[in-house]
């Protein structure tokens, strides 16, 4: 009997924790009220009749319908690959080259490249048990329940023939109506505005609240299969026809091409119409139809031979400049950037665009007044290409760079000989040097701080809770309190407050070449701050260097190690390290498991995203086994580790006969192999 009652109490609380999840988080019961009290009495009579069976979080025991997301990771079944890209005619045509050599007269599926987040949804007996993010392809985090929110994703599949289990690939995305919708609200509300559909829709699949995720038109689309039982497919075509008929949302936006002009044909209609479509796309996926054909071609360590991602070239618009003006950056240097009227491109709205120095101004030729071509590929950095030189009417006028700093009125000049930037002086003092330093402290390439980013900074300073830097670490609850930004409409503690005291805890113990970042010292980026940590091992040593020193360090040179000795010479730059020390952060380099040095004597350059790795990481792991990470590449070169979305950097390689390698042949190195 015991055994019964286990089996129907399990069967009833994941019955009833469905019903609150569709009441409470979707709005969408599908049950009266009373059928859901017959279910819960129908719980609680069999709870009390076998006390050792109630578990603690019971929802006999709970308020209502208390879900949250928590993130945790699982393995996929089966990988997730990624794809690898060509970006025209001709390094399509080495694709199908290479395809056709193994695969004779293959027809090809075409279908639209959804700009979205990565979905890997499993059903098991026809209904959706887990979902999980991309992740490393590997490992994805834990959202089912946000997942779930979506209207237009079954939970539980339909159709004559149900398969076992099967893991269902798709997109995530956010309609750009929605999207543009959204932003509206938010603005109306005096909330950050999204940059893009996609960033969005990243943002709403992982809040912690599923009534957030709920709150957003978010959409869903699938387009592969990974493991499955029960099921099977002669074609991708075919697994569109079966994945629709099991009631998952299939685009219609596909074509099954019988040769490369057809192929050619789709990409360019959609290259023509791609904001006709009612979500964002950068390309077009060209896969092999025929599952056998498929299994002939394989794969790569990281991608299948048989299908590849025809990238969209970056989006050009024009659009009015309006001005060019000057920023300050965290080391006094003076930035022209230029002031457009709105324009979108690639997604979100543009209004300005760095203009970098003077000289490059003069380069571009262009003109206050002037209309402008402007590009921007996905996130990057939007660029002024250069004037539309028809459309002058003689009323523009040449940018003259201003002489003192607009913030604090320091003359600006060049510090040092033959510098083709302009800077403030005044470090010390200078608000917006000041500023950005303060908010570079807290971003992730320094000391990853949360809470600390601009606002805060911007904060603090206003209200005059810090000086400069050196206060940082010697923040507390009394001294927060005297700025809103950090309390409530009442006057207590935000939560601002207290997640930044415990951020800056743990920011004591960040690696040393991390700290080394957070100070701002001129030309000492992530890999010289880890050669300053690894070679000298404290902040003191590296203090009392000397050029000599330094410069012999492998990865610096004469200009840093110049930088750095400078830097220490000057007294409120030394009360800066006191102070943090005073504070407890460390200032000696944490020694650690010693690293086999599997990749001593070898020089690395990276290109391209890694799935295992951040930038940051994989110069740390490099660097931990022995290796150095540099950023150009040269004969002297050991490897070139190439990742998705290489640059310029992997025909360099190719160029020189450097040996290329993949994340899966790295790690085999990391090992020994």
């Amino acid at each position: 009997m015991t055994n019964q009652a286990r089996h129907r109490i399990i069967e009833l609380t994941q019955e009833i924790r469905d019903h609150q999840f569709k009441y409470y988080v979707l709005d969408s019961p599908s049950i009266t009220d009373a059928a859901f009290d017959i279910l819960l009495k129908e719980l609680g009579a069999l709870e009390a009749k076998h006390p050792e069976l109630l578990e603690p979080d019971s929802p006999s025991l709970g308020v209502g319908g208390g879900f949250a997301t928590t993130f945790d990771q699982h393995d996929h079944i089966e990988k997730m690959m990624s794809l690898d890209n060509v970006f025209d005619s001709e390094e399509l045509a080495t694709w199908f080259d290479r395809v056709e050599k193994d695969s004779s007269n293959p027809e090809y599926l075409c279908e639209l490249k959804v700009d979205g987040l990565a979905i890997n949804l499993l059903y098991e007996n026809g209904q959706l048990t887990r979902a999980l993010t991309r992740g490393n392809g590997v490992t994805g985090e834990d959202v089912t329940l946000n997942v779930k929110t979506i209207k237009g994703l079954p939970h539980t599949l339909t159709g004559k023939k149900i398969p076992s289990l099967i893991e269902v690939r798709g997109e995530v995305f956010l309609p750009v109506a929605a999207f543009n919708q959204l932003n509206e609200e938010l603005e109306e509300a005096g909330k950050p505005l999204f940059a893009n559909p996609r960033n969005c829709a990243a943002g709403s699949l992982r809040q912690k609240d599923p009534r957030v995720t709920a709150s957003r038109a978010l959409d869903v689309v699938v387009h592969g299969v990974g493991a499955s039982e029960g099921i099977s497919f002669t074609s991708q075509s075919d697994a569109y026809a079966q994945l629709k008929a099991l009631g998952l949302p299939t685009s219609h936006r596909f074509k099954v091409c019988k040769s490369r002009k057809e192929v050619l044909d789709f990409i360019e209609n959609y290259n023509l119409h791609r904001h006709d479509v009612e979500h964002e796309i950068d390309g077009v996926v060209i896969k092999v139809d025929a599952i056998a054909e498929q299994k002939k071609l394989g794969f790569t360590s990281r991608a299948p031979k048989w299908a590849i991602a025809y990238k969209y070239p970056p989006e050009e618009v024009t659009t009015k400049l309006l001005d060019i003006r000057v920023s300050i950056g965290r080391t006094g240097r003076v930035t022209p950037f230029a002031f457009m009227e709105p324009v979108k491109v690639a997604g979100s709205i543009v209004t300005n665009a760095t203009l970098h120095n003077q000289e490059e101004i003069e380069r571009k030729g262009v003109l206050i007044g002037d209309t402008v071509i402007i590009r921007k590929a996905g996130d990057v950095i939007p660029e002024v290409l250069g004037p539309v030189l028809d459309k002058r009417t003689g009323t523009e006028k040449a940018f003259v760079m201003p002489t003192q700093c607009p913030e604090c009125a320091s003359d600006l000049r060049a510090i040092t000989e033959g510098d083709v930037d302009i800077r403030c002086p005044n470090t010390r003092s200078c608000p917006a040097q000041l500023r950005e330093r303060i908010y570079y402290i807290g971003s992730r390439a320094a000391l990853d701080i949360d809470v600390l980013g601009y606002e805060a900074a911007v904060a603090m300073l206003q209200d005059a809770i810090i000086t400069d830097e050196a206060d940082i670490f010697s923040l507390t609850e009394k001294t927060l309190m005297k700025s809103s930004f950090f309390t409530k409409k009442d006057g207590s503690a935000g939560k601002n407050l207290e997640k930044l005291l415990e951020a800056l805890e743990d920011a004591k113990s960040r690696p040393l070449w991390r700290t080394i970042v957070a100070l701002s010292i001129r030309h000492v980026g992530p890999t010289a701050a880890q050669a300053l940590a690894t070679n000298l091992g404290s902040m003191d040593a590296i203090s009392k260097a000397s050029v000599a020193d330094l410069a012999d360090i492998d990865g610096l040179g004469d200009v840093i190690a110049q930088s750095v000795v400078e830097w220490f010479e000057v007294d409120w730059h030394r009360n800066i390290i006191k102070k943090w020390s005073d504070a407890g952060v460390a200032m000696v380099n944490a020694t650690g498991e010693a690293m086999p040095q599997t990749l001593a004597g070898l020089t690395f350059v990276v290109t391209g995203g890694l799935e295992g790795f951040t930038r940051d990481s994989i110069a740390e792991t490099i660097t931990a086994y022995g290796g150095k990470p540099t950023s150009s590449v040269s004969k002297k070169t050991d490897y070139v580790l190439v990742g998705s979305d290489p640059g310029s950097k992997l025909a360099k390689a190719q160029e020189l006969g450097v040996t290329i390698i993949d994340e899966a042949r790295f790690l085999e190195l990391l090992a020994g192999k």
